[in-house]
């Protein structure tokens, strides 16, 4: 009889994932052709788009390797990194527009070839922002996540989310970061370039580009570089170095890490601040690309952070990387093709395609729970 009554349920439960899932791919058939539409139409305007894309997608990169260092270790969702990633922005404008931090090196060496003193002073700008990103998470988890650490997850979860909400409010008010939209001062000028069958050379206002080409900004090229340079140290740390090693440890089992000498509690505070030091390179990259600042800036970029993370396979390092830039193309390619206000839900539904298909997302690896 109990066989009975469970049938029907479990069949309606395959029938709505079944459903569920055309209902994706239909969407995503539309997608796909909207894109290959404007692919053929104007194939310049669609990989101008392509390399707005991957600069949006290498910035929620650094963002989603911090959510998946996070839950690999402590499966937990740190709703709060997006507001470290904010804290991180506001940290860079301060130190550039009341410090002067970025020309620091220039003032102490006015010989120095201007670039490389600006070079310096942007990479100074870069790590400040880092080290405050680092020591307010080894803060947070110190004070809100060690003492429940043999807590139920919700508890943890719940605690994330009012940090989340305290850090944002605490940094609207006026003697903090001030809940006004605030222009963003860049630490170097923008240099722009175009590349085409025209041949390559400088974008410069009022100089008509040949047609058919592809426009790059110096800022594009930093986002690149400095994204990739930190996932190659991120992963040589985890690979090759003593914490890195007890961070694998402690992933993946930590009692038994415990009793083969590492300090869980001292490798986890690691972790938070290591992923929270990302989170302020990101904050710093995408202020200059977008510049503007503002108290609730992390709430969007952190969840789209989130949800790639997902995507790409949560725990999984290249698959964070790998699904933030998906999520940086189909962001771009939806609001220039499809829907500018429907972004974000095109965006997010990957999340929902991946979850019906793949569950443990493109690289990730099922793994099992750890109590």
């Amino acid at each position: 009889m109990e066989r009975k009554n469970q049938n029907p349920v479990m069949q309606w439960i395959v029938k709505s994932k079944i459903l569920g899932i055309l209902f994706f791919i239909v969407i995503g058939a539309f997608v796909i052709l909207k894109i290959g539409e404007a692919l053929t139409s104007n194939p310049s305007l669609f990989l101008q788009q392509v390399v707005n894309g991957l600069q949006l997608g290498f910035v929620y990169a650094l963002i989603a390797l911090g959510y998946t260092m996070i839950y690999g270790i402590v499966r937990l969702i740190n709703f709060a990194h997006g507001d470290v990633f904010m804290v991180g922005a506001f940290t860079s404008f301060f130190t550039i527009s009341r410090f002067n931090l970025h020309l620091w090196f220039q003032n102490i060496f006015p010989s120095f070839p201007a670039l490389s003193a600006q070079v310096i002073g942007t990479v100074t700008v870069v790590l400040a922002s880092m080290a405050v990103c680092a020591l307010l998470a080894f803060t947070i988890e110190k004070i809100a996540y060690k003492p429940l650490r043999e807590a139920p997850r919700i508890s943890a979860l719940i605690t994330a989310i009012g940090i989340s909400f305290f850090l944002e409010y605490f940094g609207a008010l006026n003697f903090v970061f001030t809940p006004n939209y605030i222009t963003y001062k860049r630490p170097f000028e923008v240099r722009s370039w175009f590349i085409g069958p025209g041949g390559f050379g400088t974008f410069e206002t009022g100089v008509t580009i040949p047609d058919n080409s592809i426009i790059f900004s110096n800022i594009f090229l930093i986002i690149v570089l400095a994204s990739i340079f930190l996932l190659l140290v991120l992963q040589y740390i985890v690979k090759r170095t003593k914490i890195g090693k007890a961070m694998r440890a402690v992933a993946f089992d930590k009692p038994t890490a415990r009793l083969m000498g590492i300090n869980s509690d001292a490798v986890i505070s690691i972790t938070f601040a290591l992923g929270a030091a990302l989170a302020g390179a990101a904050g710093v990259l995408y202020s200059i690309a977008y510049p503007q600042v503002y108290f609730t800036m992390g709430i969007t970029p952190g969840m789209k952070a989130f949800v790639a993370a997902v995507v790409g396979g949560i725990g999984s390092i290249p698959g964070a990387f790998l699904g933030a830039l998906i999520m940086g193309q189909a962001e771009t390619l939806s609001a220039a093709y499809i829907s500018t206000p429907m972004r974000d839900a095109i965006a997010f539904s990957l999340l929902i395609i991946v979850l019906l298909i793949r569950p443990k997302g493109i690289m990730g690896e099922i793994a099992s729970e750890k109590v």
